[in-house]
């Protein structure tokens, strides 16, 4: 059986990240189905005559188009475009800036590219992204003591993705793995518990995930690191101090990283942590 094929063609006057993850959003949600899905996309599109070949080429591929573009002038060819040709298009920026000329009184400065200018709030997050690999892994455990959240959990239940996904929320976030032979430095019980997040996760979805490592190293899975009593083990140290600290616990089996983060950031009350103003 042939898979159907359903293409989507982007087109922004930037870098295009909006338009893909809404795509890549919607497509999600079929994942299940014999459906193959074609990204295409037009990128940095400044001209009439850029826009025009780059519709041309959607209408040629019977192609979804999604458009994230700024200039008015731009907007009102495409739209024209796709109604003239029958062409499902999605402008999802244009009501929401218009709404906001309404509510506002003041006009958009329309500038393709903006969010991407290096403004305070672009340099807040790379200085949390070096802070995450500063304080990767309880490098030092004076990081601790300067981070927003700090995130606890034994090998494998995604520390150190999560810590840079957050980072990338412009949050600081310190990470230290849990060993029960380790020493628990000092500085953690110095910090307030509401900023702890203890990570968890299934024993035996652990135990797989810890063989395929050892498998993707080009070695023998079946290894005390992946043992089941090793796990069990480290799982019940883990737990005892999450207990002992009276910090959140998050168990992340079968949870993105995406969705572990948003847990955190609500639990926590940081929801409306990064804002602008």
């Amino acid at each position: 059986m042939t898979d159907k094929l359903i293409n989507i063609y982007i087109i922004s006057d930037s870098a295009g990240e909006t338009a893909t993850k809404l795509a890549k959003a919607a497509i999600a949600q079929y994942e299940t189905y014999p459906i193959k899905f074609e990204l295409y996309r037009s990128t940095f599109v400044e001209t009439l005559d850029a826009l025009e070949n780059a519709l041309d080429e959607a209408k040629e591929l019977n192609a979804m188009v999604i458009q994230t573009l700024i200039s008015e002038e731009l907007v009102k060819f495409a739209n024209e475009f796709c109604y003239k040709n029958e062409i499902f298009r999605l402008d999802p920026l244009s009501p929401l800036i218009n709404e906001l000329a309404v509510r506002s009184l003041e006009k958009p400065a329309r500038i393709p590219g903006a969010t991407h200018f290096l403004t305070p709030d672009y340099f807040n997050r790379m200085s949390a992204m070096e802070f995450a690999v500063k304080y990767d892994d309880g490098k030092d455990a004076k990081g601790f003591l300067e981070a927003d959240i700090i995130l606890l959990g034994v090998s494998r239940t995604s520390k150190t993705p999560l810590s840079l996904f957050l980072a990338n929320k412009n949050f600081k976030v310190a990470n230290l793995p849990l060993i029960p032979s380790a020493h628990i430095p000092k500085q953690l019980w110095e910090v307030d518990p509401k900023k702890i997040v203890g990570l968890t996760n299934d024993p035996v979805i652990l135990n797989n995930i810890r063989k395929e490592r050892m498998r993707s190293y080009g070695l023998n899975p079946d290894t005390a690191y992946s043992a089941m009593e090793t796990i069990h083990q480290e799982l019940k140290f883990a737990n005892d101090l999450y207990a002992k600290l009276d910090c959140l616990v998050i168990n992340v089996a079968q949870k993105s990283i995406e969705e572990t983060a948003a847990i955190i950031l609500s639990e926590l009350g940081l929801e409306n942590h990064n804002y602008y103003s």
